[in-house]
């Protein structure tokens, strides 16, 4: 969702709170503890999954290793969920040609610094420059080139625009900005 009048535009980032988090963690969690519970059941030596009989999977050294393989996955799966309902990488860009300011807020993780703002004068802004490496790994970002102070992207990579909506999306932000577009 962005917002856009004639002096200010504010573009709304998507944090972690995507639906392949979501089913990352979720399957995550459960392979885990599948892990995790064929490991105790095989130290316990009880039917705890029906799957199998316990005798088959000795605790030393296979149950041993399944329980290493399901709590570390537990814990994978516990910074997932973190990271998903603390939102982080979520915010917004605001371009503000009034005031002649650009904000950039990003929410991180917990701690000192869980508020990431930068404020930058729409003056020191050099250029829009659009990023594209095509093959197997394709990489499409846009950046935000400030005097002194480098690129910021504005794109992430996991945003899987085509080459035509990235160069849209330039041409409308440096028209917006009056700067010009570099492309890489």
């Amino acid at each position: 969702m962005n917002w856009r009048s004639e002096r200010i535009w504010v573009e709304f980032i998507t944090g972690s709170r995507k639906i392949s988090n979501f089913c990352w963690a979720f399957i995550l969690f459960l392979g885990s503890s599948g892990f995790l519970l064929v490991g105790i059941s095989s130290y316990l030596g009880k039917n705890f999954i029906s799957l199998f009989p316990p005798q088959q999977i000795l605790f030393f050294p296979q149950g041993l290793v399944m329980s290493f393989y399901g709590i570390a996955g537990l814990f994978i799966s516990a910074y997932l969920w973190c990271a998903i309902s603390w939102n982080v990488g979520s915010g917004y860009d605001r371009f503000d040609r009034k005031e002649g300011i650009v904000c950039i807020f990003r929410w991180g993780f917990p701690g000192k610094n869980r508020r990431i703002f930068f404020r930058y004068l729409i003056k020191d802004i050099q250029s829009i420059r659009i990023e594209l490496k095509e093959g197997i790994y394709t990489r499409r970002v846009l950046y935000l080139e400030i005097r002194g102070q480098g690129a910021i992207p504005l794109t992430r990579t996991d945003e899987n625009l085509t080459p035509r909506e990235m160069e849209q999306k330039a041409a409308e932000l440096a028209y917006f900005l009056r700067v010009p577009i570099e492309v890489f």
